[in-house]
């Protein structure tokens, strides 16, 4: 729960990622559920938000090199930009996983011009299965993902869809 209200109102402008039709949906939206998802990497937060309201706020682990946008694969960043939890994976080889739609076209088309891969696979994640911890890891220690605790992934999974949005800001 928050302390005190904290703005979370987006820095970018307004587009609507394109989702594929390909993509399942496995939860269905509630009244309780987050209608977008706010990452702050600077303050390393992840807020769940509702009618521009956050209804949860979670401490984070970024990339092992979290400053600035991701530009290319194994570069340690977690990107920065629009994108949707496009699907979900409860036998990850981390508590449980949420995916994130990047790269976008624009992040290929980006990747494309150095003649680099964009990377991917990027998620909002629990801690690694297999490691007895009480606590989470505190650094930032991912490949570019968003790391919470096991418990708070169970949380933000309960209170997202597929198709929700996802701001990612510097």
């Amino acid at each position: 729960m928050l302390s005190a209200p904290v703005p979370a109102m987006s820095y970018l402008p307004f587009f609507e990622p394109n989702v594929p039709e390909t993509v399942t949906r496995f939860h269905h939206a509630s009244n309780d559920n987050a209608d977008r998802l706010v990452v702050k990497k600077a303050e390393r937060r992840l807020y769940l938000m509702r009618d521009n309201q956050p209804l949860r706020s979670y401490h984070i682990a970024l990339g092992f090199q979290p400053i600035g946008r991701k530009t290319r694969e194994g570069d340690g960043r977690t990107p920065e930009g629009r994108y949707l939890i496009d699907r979900r994976n409860d036998r990850s080889r981390f508590h449980k996983a949420l995916h994130i739609s990047y790269p976008s076209t624009v992040d290929r088309w980006r990747a494309e011009r150095r003649g680099e891969p964009p990377g991917g696979m990027i998620l909002i994640h629990g801690q690694p299965n297999g490691k007895n911890r009480s606590k989470p890891i505190e650094d930032d220690w991912t490949l570019g993902c968003i790391a919470v605790s096991n418990r708070e992934i169970d949380e933000i999974w309960s209170l997202t869809v597929d198709g929700t949005p996802i701001e990612i800001l510097p």
